[in-house]
């Protein structure tokens, strides 16, 4: 049986955690389930299923690539806005409505 210290922490029996696989700084999720607790072992990423840096470049790549290929089938944007005249200026907002 399990016994909680005075700091919160609970002592995991080694029978329940040699059949669970759980070792020093594993993390366990707590969950509530009506009046009793759930305790489930977060499985760690194995290193088989991380892809090595050549696969994540390649991934990247291709992800580029894809991005470059959309944006070329998107339709231009307009000129800026800077450079269209709109025949007005910011100073003629402040002139409107005051006489001289």
């Amino acid at each position: 049986m399990g016994k909680v210290t005075s700091k919160l922490q609970l002592t995991v029996p080694k029978a329940i955690a040699d059949q669970f696989g759980i070792r020093p700084g594993d993390d366990l999720q707590w969950l509530p389930a009506g009046e009793v607790i759930r305790i489930i072992p977060r499985r760690k990423q194995s290193a088989a299923l991380t892809p090595s840096l050549e696969d994540r470049v390649e991934l990247f790549d291709q992800a580029t690539l894809r991005q470059q290929q959309r944006e070329a089938l998107r339709p231009k944007r307009a000129q800026s806005s800077r450079r269209r005249s709109r025949g007005w200026k910011r100073e003629d907002l402040y002139r409107r409505g005051h006489s001289r």
